[in-house]
């Protein structure tokens, strides 16, 4: 198995716990960037993209790991819209 293989391998241990865990997170794409690692998406809140940091850290452990992930609020607004 080659360097690159072996962070593939880790990269797809990854995408399996994030998507089978407590996390069950789905919309985050982890991508091979050269000699780094690309985790970007959307998440719901700040709790569960502090989650998912913490764990790819963990599994990809010696991996630099960049981060582009966006936190989308779906609360209901709390102020009617003004139109001008």
């Amino acid at each position: 198995m080659t360097g690159s293989d072996t962070v593939e391998y880790r990269i797809a241990h990854l995408r399996d716990r994030l998507a089978g865990g407590a996390i069950a997170e789905l919309g985050v794409r982890i991508e091979l960037r050269g000699d780094s690692v690309l985790l970007s998406g959307t998440v719901a809140s700040a709790a569960s993209r502090d989650e998912i940091l913490r764990i790819a850290k963990e599994e990809l452990a010696g991996i630099p790991v960049r981060e582009d992930l966006f936190v989308v609020c779906s609360d209901a607004p709390d102020h009617p819209e003004e139109l001008a």
